[in-house]
């Protein structure tokens, strides 16, 4: 009934809200926790993890994942995204690109001055949207 069309769905992925990523747990409810996201409309939605974090041990054995991005103030808006994705080694620059999307130039560029150090064995997880879920009450009467 407020389902957002797919121009509205891919745009709202596109800004920077903090995601909630949630990766399945053998014998547990999913490991559900909230990170930074890049998005271009059409394509995969990229993070950023350590393979040695919690994260990055249970996406070893994972084969699909869900990330949910949402507003927290009304009119409520959300979109939610389920499907495979892929593991690849952190590349120089990464961590400056998604520190300045939530951050801004100058504070994105000296928080990965501290940060990428800090990633021994960073990795990008591209996740591949097959599954989309969306609401945008701000179309409700």
């Amino acid at each position: 009934m407020f389902k957002m069309s797919k121009g509205e769905r891919e745009t709202f992925l596109a800004e920077a809200h903090v995601g909630v990523l949630s990766i399945e747990q053998l014998g547990k409810g999913p490991l559900t926790v909230p990170l930074w996201y890049d998005y271009e409309p059409g394509g995969a939605v990229w993070m950023i993890t350590d393979r040695e974090s919690v994260k990055g041990k249970l996406l070893q054995n994972a084969r699909r994942i869900s990330l949910c991005a949402q507003t927290d103030v009304p009119p409520y808006q959300y979109v939610s995204v389920e499907g495979p994705f892929t593991m690849t080694d952190l590349q120089p620059g990464q961590v400056e690109s998604m520190a300045k999307r939530y951050f801004g130039d100058e504070r994105g560029k000296a928080y990965a001055k501290v940060a990428e150090p800090a990633l021994v064995s960073g990795m990008i997880v591209s996740l591949e949207p097959q599954t989309w879920y969306t609401a945008d009450y701000s179309k409700s009467p």
